[in-house]
């Protein structure tokens, strides 16, 4: 049961997720403050209006306050990812302070891809696509999901989809329950 929703029929982002968002976290922190270290350095040390000593400091509370925020918001967004599987079709709810619920009918889905960058390969995950009929580069994507959790998505929308909406898939198991 995720903190988004008390229903249980939803469910949560396994704990693989959670360390996959927050490295994610930590290299865009890490990142972002070695840019700023690097325009203070440029602009205000080199020219003499700052010195190292606070150089160093600016640019390390800065790339702290990022990184503490960051683990933050990437807890609090996996906590609030669920996904859901049944008769009607997808559905995905996510969102911090914008919560959304995104419902994909099994009627709608053209196709399903899966994607795996290098970490969801090396964290056993992977990430669903999943395409609809009606507009242009119409889809949905929901990351984090266990490899084999987005295969089962994949082939009960697929397997729905090829008989021509006629029967019903069972609902997945929701083999993500880590965290």
């Amino acid at each position: 049961m995720t903190a988004f929703d008390p229903d249980a029929s939803f469910h949560p982002l396994p704990g693989a997720a959670l360390t996959a968002m927050r490295i994610g976290v930590v290299a865009l922190a890490l990142g972002l403050g070695l840019a700023l270290a690097l325009l203070l350095f440029l602009v205000a040390v080199l020219r003499g209006e700052l010195s190292a000593t606070t150089w160093l400091l600016v640019a390390g509370g800065y790339t702290l306050l990022l990184l503490v925020a960051g683990w933050a918001w990437a807890g609090a967004q996996w906590r609030r990812t669920g996904w859901r599987l049944d008769a009607d079709g997808l559905a995905i709810r996510r969102g911090v302070f914008w919560r959304s619920e995104t419902l994909v009918p099994r009627s709608r889905v053209q196709h399903v891809d899966l994607g795996h960058g290098p970490l969801d390969r090396r964290l056993g995950l992977a990430g669903l696509t999943v395409h609809t009929a009606g507009t242009r580069l119409a889809a949905v994507r929901l990351s984090g999901l266990e490899q084999a959790t987005a295969e089962a998505l994949r082939d009960a929308l697929v397997d729905e989809g090829e008989a021509g909406g006629s029967r019903r898939a069972a609902p997945v198991a929701g083999a993500g329950h880590g965290g």
